[in-house]
């Protein structure tokens, strides 16, 4: 009987050690296929990362290409003016030339975004303004209001690029 039983034993060892070979096949390939899967979304997402850059690259150069576009059309009308003769052109059609290209660079710059701040008789905010000197006051209502803008700022989008150079009214009591 206890060859029998030996030989039950070793069946039973084969048997055991042949499914835990089965089962570690499987887990090896379980573990490659998952090692697999991990390397392959790993590549896909460098690949969207790539892909994205460029398209926000590419994004900011078809923008700049619109603004530069319309700015052309603005170079164009002062290559004009640059090169009238003097002799046959008056001072204020230069200066009325000079002011309408001024008007189209504004209103091209602005349908991209920019806005003047232009503050006078309005209340000093340091955020937005820079005051570079005072005068006084001709009364209370007027203490802290901008009297004159000595340079217009700018805002790009909400953001300010520049601040209004100005000068703020002060009442001296």
């Amino acid at each position: 009987m206890r060859d029998e039983e030996a030989a039950t034993r070793t069946d039973d060892a084969t048997i055991a050690s042949g499914a835990v070979e089965g089962t570690r096949e499987d887990w090896q390939r379980a573990v490659e296929e998952q090692r697999d899967k991990y390397l392959r979304l790993a590549a896909e997402y460098d690949n969207f990362r790539k892909r994205a850059a460029r398209e926000r690259q590419e994004a900011g150069w078809r923008a700049q290409g619109d603004l530069v576009t319309g700015l052309v059309e603005m170079l164009d009308d002062i290559s004009r003016f640059a090169h009238v003769d003097p002799a046959s052109t008056d001072a204020q059609t230069l200066v009325d030339g000079v002011a309408m290209v001024e008007k189209k660079l504004l209103k091209s710059l602005g349908g991209h975004g920019l806005e003047l701040v232009n503050p006078i008789d309005q209340p000093f905010d340091p955020n937005q303004h820079e005051a570079v000197g005072t005068e006084p006051a001709e009364s209370v209502e007027m203490d802290h209001l901008v009297s004159r803008v000595y340079q217009q700022g700018y805002l790009f989008r909400g953001q300010l690029l520049r601040p209004a150079r100005v000068v703020v009214r002060q009442w001296p009591g």
